[in-house]
């Protein structure tokens, strides 16, 4: 039975050396600008970044895949088409997009250039990821976190195509690449402009005591003196409904946290497991990396993850929110 591939999240070229040296075997990232999904001031690379960045990981025997998972603007895409052909120029291992029409630029431009359907493409039936392979040969889909094991199992046991699932890190609302929340809040959408809840929108008040979390007009939570605060995004809010106390009416601010599941989604067929957080610095990245390649390379061996008390307490550590989640692995709704 095939090992799973580690795939993991780089922002910056420092956070892709991290990645490679504590085990990943492929590294996801993207360019600096609104091509990709993380289009935030300080991350992402440039094609010099990204070619130092091939040349390290390519002479240790691992990948690099490119994040162009946005949508082309209407009438514009440019932008996305030059983003393509750059990687494909520059020897990238795969591209991850989500807008049909740029994986059809991909596939009739550069066909031999291996292409990942993101999340962000939201196929989560069989017919949708036979359309996808049969039309523009993508060769593996990141599966949306909205599926247990077993539904993952049957799902693979029909698709075409390699499936890689995400195993650690920050959650969403499971409506991947169809979410307008930070849009309708601050004019600005993760599947066009590449960056969910924008920085410049965000704002940290103090009134009578209370730390009220702002995004552009709307306050998406508040914190008492005790409570630590997170960064507002619109998913994560607490909000009043009705008369009720406040509460997260969307989704809880915890992490997922699929390390027991190694074994059942290596079963399941199941290629590479992802880790979410290019937004995240090289010490998570060498950190969660490290603590995988443990768990993932005892599995392998027919040890359990419970003999590694070290490793999953590091990633109970590194939990966003201090909260972890088994998401929809194991769903308590249809």
């Amino acid at each position: 039975m095939i090992i799973p591939e580690i795939v993991a999240p780089a922002g910056t070229p420092a956070a892709l050396v991290a990645a490679i040296d504590a085990g990943a075997d492929t590294v996801y990232c993207g360019f600096r600008d609104a091509t990709n999904a993380r289009n935030y001031p300080g991350l992402n690379f440039t094609p010099d970044d990204l070619v130092e960045g091939l040349a390290y990981a390519h002479a240790r025997g691992r990948k690099v895949n490119i994040a162009i998972n946005t949508y082309a603007s209407a009438g514009n895409t440019a932008l996305w088409h030059k983003a393509i052909d750059t990687a494909a120029d520059l020897g990238a291992d795969a591209v991850i997009m989500a807008d049909i029409g740029l994986i059809d630029y991909a596939a009739r431009r550069h066909p031999k250039l291996r292409r990942h359907l993101s999340v962000q493409g939201g196929a989560s039936t069989i017919s949708s990821i036979q359309f996808y392979y049969e039309a523009f040969g993508i060769a593996r889909m990141i599966l949306p976190r909205m599926f247990t094991v077993a539904e993952i199992a049957e799902l693979k046991s029909r698709a075409p195509i390699e499936i890689e699932c995400f195993i650690f890190g920050s959650m969403s609302p499971m409506t991947e690449g169809r979410c307008a929340m930070s849009a309708y809040a601050t004019g600005r959408s993760p599947n066009l402009s590449g960056v969910c809840s924008p920085a410049e929108c965000v704002r940290y008040d103090v009134e009578d005591d209370e730390l009220l979390c702002r995004l552009g007009d709307f306050v998406m939570n508040s914190f008492g003196p005790d409570e630590q605060a997170g960064y507002p995004t619109v998913c994560k809010g607490r909000y009043i409904v009705g008369d009720a106390e406040p509460s997260y009416a969307f989704e809880e601010p915890e992490c997922l946290n699929a390390a027991e599941y190694i074994g059942a989604m290596r079963a399941a067929g199941i290629c590479a497991f992802k880790i979410e957080g290019r937004q995240r610095g090289r010490f998570y990245v060498s950190e969660v990396v490290s603590a995988f390649r443990e768990l993932i390379d005892a599995e392998a061996r027919g040890e359990p993850a419970a003999r590694h008390a070290g490793a999953l307490q590091r990633l109970r550590r590194l939990a966003e929110g201090g909260e972890e989640t088994r998401g929809a692995f194991k769903k308590g709704w249809q």
